[in-house]
């Protein structure tokens, strides 16, 4: 008697397998965040609503924004998002106590917020931030001074980062968009730089004033 064996798994030819190209090799491209000395003169901020977040004291306030006041200063700008944790709290109360200073040596401190959350308003109450808050809508400012990319993710460099988020960075810039001042936290020391930012300021105010005394 003949026997039969089936085999009954499926038989494919080479030629009928198909490659997958949904998905693309992205080429890592480590971040080269722009630094002291360079310019930024595409920089806009828009006055939309919804970009922005403001508060006083804790509370949320609402109120017209006036680009051209942060525009005709020196301005210290800082980058933030929640996924930072308890670095990014720290940063935005070193910020805060800092902040009259920044306006008393002539210039002007914006945060910009990687995403919206509710959890800034109840962040801003606990610890009474007067802050300003800018929402980077696909992290544009971000890409401008290349602290964030799609190719190189935050992940990739930092333990406990869960999203894609720029670098914890804050620059000075004057009112000719040319940074003055630039600093990013690499290693998490906690060591912020009060002092270099009052003196970049400083300095940056006086420059601009005697400029138009001339």
């Amino acid at each position: 008697m003949l026997t039969t064996t089936i085999n009954k798994y499926p038989f494919f030819e080479l030629s009928e397998i198909v490659p997958e190209l949904e998905f693309e090799y992205k080429k890592y491209k480590p971040l080269n965040p722009v630094k002291a000395g360079n310019f930024i003169p595409d920089l806009k901020l828009q006055t939309a609503y919804e970009r922005w977040q403001q508060f006083y004291n804790g509370a949320e306030t609402h109120g017209p924004v006036l680009l051209r006041h942060l525009a005709n200063k020196p301005l210290v700008i800082s980058f933030y998002s929640h996924h930072w944790k308890n670095i990014g709290l720290e940063q935005l109360k070193q910020l805060n106590a800092l902040q009259y200073e920044i306006k008393a040596n002539g210039g002007n401190l914006l945060i910009v917020n990687a995403e919206k959350e509710d959890g800034l308003q109840k962040a801003a109450w606990e610890h009474s931030l007067s802050l300003n808050f800018y929402y980077d809508n696909d992290n544009e400012i971000a890409k401008k001074f290349r602290i964030y990319s799609d190719n190189n993710p935050a992940w990739n460099s930092f333990s406990g980062i869960d999203a894609n988020v720029p670098l914890l960075a804050t620059y000075v810039i004057d009112p000719s968009k040319q940074i003055v001042f630039d600093h990013i936290d690499r290693d998490f020391t906690g060591v912020f730089p009060a002092k270099d930012i009052l003196s970049a300021v400083y300095e940056s105010s006086l420059i601009l004033n005697s400029r138009k005394s001339a």
